[in-house]
């Protein structure tokens, strides 16, 4: 028995469980979208945090890292069962081909789990929707719970995007936009002397769509953490 799991969110940095196997790569069809609220970890009932799943879209890639499980029964339960209480907010398991790296045309893998959710804000309670760009940049950048802060979430996965070599536009966007957000409200003499607040995008040079580079051709810029943030917890991201 073996079974493989497609990470997006968190898992691309931190999946948290013992595997044998990961893979740099996408599934088709589907974009990552910051429509699930984490209500226990990053946020609370009452101020959630916004942390990714997936809508589909016709066309779409969502780059990220599928992890294999090997070594029988028993290691494949415990991980499972670890991704499940870790994935609480996700109510449906779904089977997607993967594609790994530089091989678009046929799935690496076939049946890899994603952890998933209905889009509806009745059948599923942790689903809160789209919104405005502002209003999300707002909430992320004040959300916090017991295990930390919803705008290091966003940051962390803008980073591990970047290091696999795969940024996501949208990502970028929505973290530069909590960077405007948090300039506001900090007191101006915590902000950083180095480089202006300038998209990680721009640091970068180009990359085909469906091409990896190694990060550490390109020095990660300053521009990623623009300003100065006060000493917090770190944070536990708990998505898919």
């Amino acid at each position: 028995m073996v079974f493989w799991v497609f990470g997006y969110g968190s898992l691309v940095w931190n999946p948290g469980f013992e595997y044998d196997e990961k893979v740099i790569g996408f599934i088709k069809d589907y974009r990552r979208v910051f429509d699930l609220a984490c209500i226990d970890h990053i946020g609370t009932p009452e101020h959630p945090a916004r942390t990714c799943t997936l809508e589909q879209n016709e066309g779409a890639i969502c780059w990220g890292a599928a992890y294999c499980v090997r070594g029988g029964p028993e290691k494949e339960k415990a991980a499972m069962a670890y991704l499940e209480r870790r994935e609480c907010e996700y109510d449906q398991k779904t089977l997607v081909d993967f594609f790994k790296e530089g091989e678009p045309e046929q799935p690496f893998v076939a049946g890899v789990i994603v952890f998933t959710s209905t889009p509806d804000t009745i059948l599923n309670k942790y689903y809160l929707g789209p919104a405005p760009l502002e209003d999300m940049a707002g909430q992320i950048a004040t959300a916090f719970g017991p295990h930390g802060n919803n705008r290091d979430y966003l940051f962390l996965l803008e980073k591990a995007m970047f290091n696999i070599g795969h940024e996501d536009d949208y990502v970028i966007k929505l973290a530069n936009e909590v960077r405007k957000v948090l300039e506001v409200v900090r007191p101006k003499e915590t902000k950083s002397s180095g480089p202006s607040n300038s998209s990680l995008k721009s640091s970068l040079s180009p990359r085909k769509e469906n091409k990896l580079s190694s990060s550490s051709d390109v020095p990660l810029k300053s521009s990623l953490s623009p300003i100065k943030l006060a000493p917090l917890t770190e944070a536990i991201a708990m998505d898919s």
